[in-house]
């Protein structure tokens, strides 16, 4: 007989998850800035349309990546508030569909994490030919 393993989410542990996923967004959106700076510098070194083109898609992803982290922290902050009014009722516990919720949205941050780690790592390369 097998038996259901059952895993309580309480708010403290997913505000804490909360906490931590707002100050790795908040790191990318500034680092985004760095990049963009470093973006600046290379169209104002080269001319060559290779090279320009390759700063374009740059430039193009990191404000798609900057987009993705709006609505990333704007879902946090609506789960937070879900979370709060749950909270005022006395459950310590976190619902099904909320606990899904949490569940999908780590799951995308996992995801963008990755995402934007081989984002880096091509700019990264692409800053070591062309800095």
């Amino acid at each position: 007989m097998k038996t259901m393993k059952t895993e309580v989410l309480n708010h403290e542990d997913l505000h804490f998850e909360h906490q931590q996923w707002n100050s790795e967004l908040a790191f990318w959106k500034d680092e985004l800035k760095s990049f963009k700076n470093r973006l600046e510098e290379l169209i104002n070194r080269w001319s060559s349309k290779e090279v320009l083109t390759q700063l374009e898609h740059f430039q193009n992803e990191f404000i798609l990546h900057g987009k993705v982290i709006d609505e990333l922290q704007e879902t946090t902050e609506k789960h937070e508030l879900r979370i709060a009014e749950q909270t005022k009722t006395g459950h310590e516990a976190m619902d099904i569909t909320l606990s899904k919720k949490h569940v999908e949205f780590r799951e995308k941050m996992e995801t963008q994490r990755q995402i934007y780690t081989d984002l880096k790592k091509e700019f990264f390369r692409f800053l070591t030919k062309y800095m």
